[in-house]
């Protein structure tokens, strides 16, 4: 029980107010012992009523009159003159004078706890104010081990009564405990167990209906996340059958065009000056379609290759790229141009470079087209002390807040209409591959420019 929520709220809430009735047993005790004293001290004034009335008494009366007052002596001072009015013998000396007339809060808190303390008898001499202006002052003589019994008395029956108290607060709490957050809370991790055990049904995910507003918020926020959830594994699940789908596609296609590439080695042997032009772009291009489809084979088994490095110019690699769109543009005025310096050469895989700065120069060529404008795209690159940079620029729109907000994840970063955002996913991790990064460097509506970036590692650091 006290593992639970509830039962450490009622161990808790036991706690405090026993706390708290502490905080007020101090103060309470020692109110109780300055009235009792007050008490002692307004007796002994009654007591001296019967002197002041008859000068004579006998002994026995006086002595009845001490034992009701519970003090042996009275000492009251009318005017300016100081009388003893009423005396007894006195057991022992006086030990300590307590004057109520100037008492202070801590004052009375101190010597309260002091006679709590000392078991011993003793003789003590109270002073105070008579009642109903009955003089200028009072004082009596008495014991204290009637003070201090009923001072016990009294304590112990306030803790009797604090302890009644915070049981039944205790008690009181646990079952509102249990009731508005105990039972809420079991009933969201129902929904959470149930929902565990078949992630895949939209019908549990939870429905909010806390009335408490901190639980209805992580009721609110555990419905978000289900939802999210719910919707990502059926996407998963539909990737999965797309990847293989894809997959069984990409393998025929492999063995398509590693037929057709068979049939190229007869067209590079024709002396037509065309054929012979275009031929090893063809080539290429067949090549890098091989290549693409077995790389397309590894991503379905989430296994993209390693980049296998090589120095190269980066400048025959980008005028492949220019030249293939300059053939897919078509009609559009659109200008494709580089700025390469031709001595740059990198370290890299040239196939998966060749791929990314591709996919760049493609998704803005279709950014503009669908536009209708004119532009221009530019694909420039530098040598740094420690990487190479690469930057694919263009004039066109820029990106739409939706592919910003959701760049380089697979079927959510589009950036063209109808577009599936694969190619950006697919470029980011190809350049993770190679230990750089690519980046959008900004974008707007006089264009857009994305960063590649390469580093030279240890070994080209000084090259």
């Amino acid at each position: 029980m006290l593992n639970s929520l509830s039962g450490r709220f009622l161990v808790l809430t036991a706690v405090f107010v026993m706390l708290a009735e502490v905080m007020i047993f101090v103060p309470s005790v020692a109110r109780y012992r300055e009235d009792f004293l007050l008490s002692r001290l307004e007796r002994s004034q009654i007591a001296s009523l019967a002197l002041l009335a008859d000068e004579v008494i006998d002994a026995d009366l006086e002595e009845e009159l001490l034992r009701n007052a519970g003090v042996y002596n009275i000492v009251l001072r009318r005017d300016a003159a100081r009388q003893l009015v009423l005396s007894s013998p006195v057991p022992g000396p006086v030990s300590k004078t307590f004057d109520l007339r100037d008492a202070t809060g801590p004052g009375l808190i101190r010597d309260a706890m002091v006679r709590l303390a000392t078991p011993e008898t003793e003789m003590i001499r109270v002073i105070g104010m008579p009642v109903r202006m009955g003089g200028l002052l009072i004082e009596v003589t008495m014991e204290t081990g009637a003070l201090r019994a009923a001072m016990i008395d009294y304590g112990l029956r306030i803790l009797v009564l604090s302890a009644v108290i915070s049981f039944i607060t205790a008690v009181l709490l646990f079952l509102a405990v249990r009731v508005f957050l105990v039972k809420p809370i079991k009933r969201v991790v129902g929904h959470m167990q149930s929902y565990a055990a078949a992630p895949e049904d939209a019908q549990r995910i939870i429905r909010p209906s806390a009335g408490i507003r901190e639980l209805r918020e992580a009721e609110d926020t555990l419905q978000q996340m289900q939802t999210q959830l719910t919707g990502a594994l059926k996407q998963k699940e539909r990737l999965a059958q797309l990847g293989a789908a894809v997959a069984k596609v990409s393998h025929d296609l492999r063995n398509i065009l590693t037929s057709a590439q068979l049939f190229t080695d007869r067209i590079e042997t024709s002396q037509d000056p065309l054929v012979k032009r275009m031929a090893p772009k063809l080539v290429n291009s067949l090549t890098r379609a091989v290549h693409l489809c077995e790389g397309t084979l590894a991503y379905g088994k989430a296994e993209e290759p390693a980049p296998t490095l090589s120095r190269f110019a980066l400048r025959d690699i980008v005028e492949d790229v220019i030249d293939s769109e300059r053939l897919s543009a078509g009609d559009a005025e659109i200008t494709v141009r580089q700025d390469v310096p031709p001595g740059l050469e990198l370290r890299a895989d040239a196939e998966q470079l060749y791929r990314v700065i591709a996919n760049l120069v493609r998704n803005a060529r279709q950014a503009i087209v669908e536009n209708s404008e004119r532009g221009e795209i530019s694909v420039s690159a530098r040598a740094e002390s420690d990487s190479w940079i690469i930057h694919v620029s263009d004039t066109g729109p820029g990106l739409p807040q939706k592919a910003r907000d959701h760049l380089f994840k697979p079927f959510q970063s589009g950036t063209t209409k109808g577009g599936s955002g694969l190619g950006l996913a697919i470029s980011a991790e190809l350049m993770r591959g190679h230990g750089g990064a690519l980046t959008l460097e900004k974008t707007g509506p006089d264009g857009t420019v994305f960063r590649i970036e390469i580093p030279k590692g240890e070994d080209l650091a000084g090259q």
